[in-house]
């Protein structure tokens, strides 16, 4: 039986990069619009009297009149085990993980563990308008079953796989390539694909896997098609470990290249050290960015060049990094990009900036066929956002005189207050 429901309010969607400066033709946005959802899926967006002309009776109505209406959030890098370790305090990146990371991480080798916090996490995304993330969980099986299972219960699209480490972390949590090789196939046979999930073969970083690791994983990724998520260029010593790890690279980028690792389902986080060649194979193999600008702060790592990146047309996706990243709000975190961008000399508009966080991020995820705007057939993920959640922001909003005004207020001072709902597939979830 079809099920077809409305949703009513201020419409934005993107249908492509607005650029900098924006470009009005790259948006469509409603004052009153709405959203037609039939069987979770777009089908049909523009202005409400026109729209709701072909409701029926029966079907369902959300009135979000003075509210905005956005596409689900896609948050292109997080990890879902570092919930317990989010503001832990002065540490740059290898101490944080020897200090936070790796200790939270091994307790995931607990089922019941790793299922309470792939519910608490998955929610809370859902409290701050994230449907869609690039996850990072854990090297022990059990940690990415239980988080595949949670957000299948909760209908989510989502990214995940195995954590693979087999040198230059703690014993306890180490693999060997022979197992990481039987682990990551049994997982993607089992939940690649399956409903709205998808499996990323994930190193945590190059000096935390053996070349025959590396390898293995780059002969998964060419024979079976699924994702792959690491980091790179985070952090000054990181990258001169990397070096000393693998002085016959060109680059940090080069040894993730020498082992088949860059495509067009490849996405690095941080990304921060590039130089000009670097960045030229990141276009020429197509392979995607995440910016996770609190995190970088948070850590002190340093800064993301966005004009670099998408004057060459590479793809970038916005990202919280939690725990190293300070907020798993979306809007909080363009917030702080603003800040990164313009140490730089570069300005974030809030065209640019919501596209980053919607259809940026399911571009930088390659699933910009299926979520990231409101176009036909699309699945039907969106968040409602109230633009007077707070005394601030309502009075910022009552002097605003543009529309361009309101948006760059609430990306400023937006955060989980303003969510007022979050659907998935057309199903209110928040």
């Amino acid at each position: 039986m079809t099920t077809t429901t409305y949703l009513r309010g201020s419409i934005l969607h993107f249908l492509r990069d607005p650029g900098a400066p924006a470009d009005p033709e790259a948006w469509e946005y409603w004052e009153d619009g709405c959203l037609k959802i039939i069987d979770g899926h777009i089908g049909a967006v523009g202005p409400a009297d026109e729209t709701l002309k072909t409701r029926a009776a029966q079907d369902a109505l959300h009135d979000h009149r003075g509210k905005l209406i956005l596409p689900g959030f896609i948050d292109t890098h997080v990890h879902y085990a570092q919930v317990d370790v989010i503001a832990s305090y002065g540490r740059q990146l290898l101490d944080w993980l020897n200090d936070y990371t790796f200790p939270a991480e091994r307790a995931f080798a607990d089922p019941d563990h790793a299922r309470r916090i792939a519910s608490l996490f998955l929610d809370t995304l859902l409290r701050h308008g994230t449907t869609t993330a690039a996850v990072y969980p854990t090297v022990h099986k059990q940690s990415v079953d239980a988080f595949f299972e949670e957000a299948q219960r909760r209908r989510l699209r989502m990214i995940c796989g195995k954590v693979l480490m087999d040198r230059n972390s703690p014993d306890y949590l180490r693999d060997d390539v022979h197992d990481a090789e039987a682990d990551c196939r049994e997982l993607i046979q089992r939940w690649h694909g399956k409903d709205r999930l998808g499996y990323a073969l994930t190193p945590r970083f190059a000096p935390t896997s053996s070349r025959e690791q590396l390898a293995m994983a780059g002969r998964l990724y060419a024979e079976t098609g699924v994702w792959m998520q690491t980091h790179l260029a985070e952090n000054a010593d990181e990258i001169r470990w990397v070096k000393e790890l693998f002085p016959e690279a060109r680059s940090y980028l080069d040894v993730y290249d020498r082992f088949r690792l860059l495509g067009p389902r490849s996405v690095f986080a941080h990304c921060i050290h590039l130089d000009t060649e670097d960045r030229a194979r990141f276009v020429a193999s197509n392979s995607a960015m995440s910016f996770c600008p609190t995190s970088n702060l948070f850590i002190g790592s340093g800064f993301f060049d966005l004009e670099a990146a998408r004057s060459l047309g590479v793809r970038v996706g916005l990202a919280t990094d939690v725990g190293g990243g300070t907020s798993y709000s979306m809007l909080q975190t363009l917030a702080e990009a603003y800040k990164v961008l313009m140490t730089h000399g570069q300005r974030l508009n809030a065209w640019r900036g919501l596209w980053l966080a919607t259809l940026g991020g399911a571009e930088c995820l390659s699933l910009d066929d299926t979520i990231g705007n409101f176009a036909i057939g699309k699945e039907a993920d969106c968040v409602v956002l109230d633009l007077a959640a707070t005394p601030v922001l309502d009075r910022r909003m009552q002097v605003a005189t543009a529309l361009e005004e309101r948006l760059f207020a609430l990306m400023m001072l937006g955060d989980d207050r303003t969510v007022a709902a979050t659907y998935v597939l057309g199903e209110r979830r928040i």
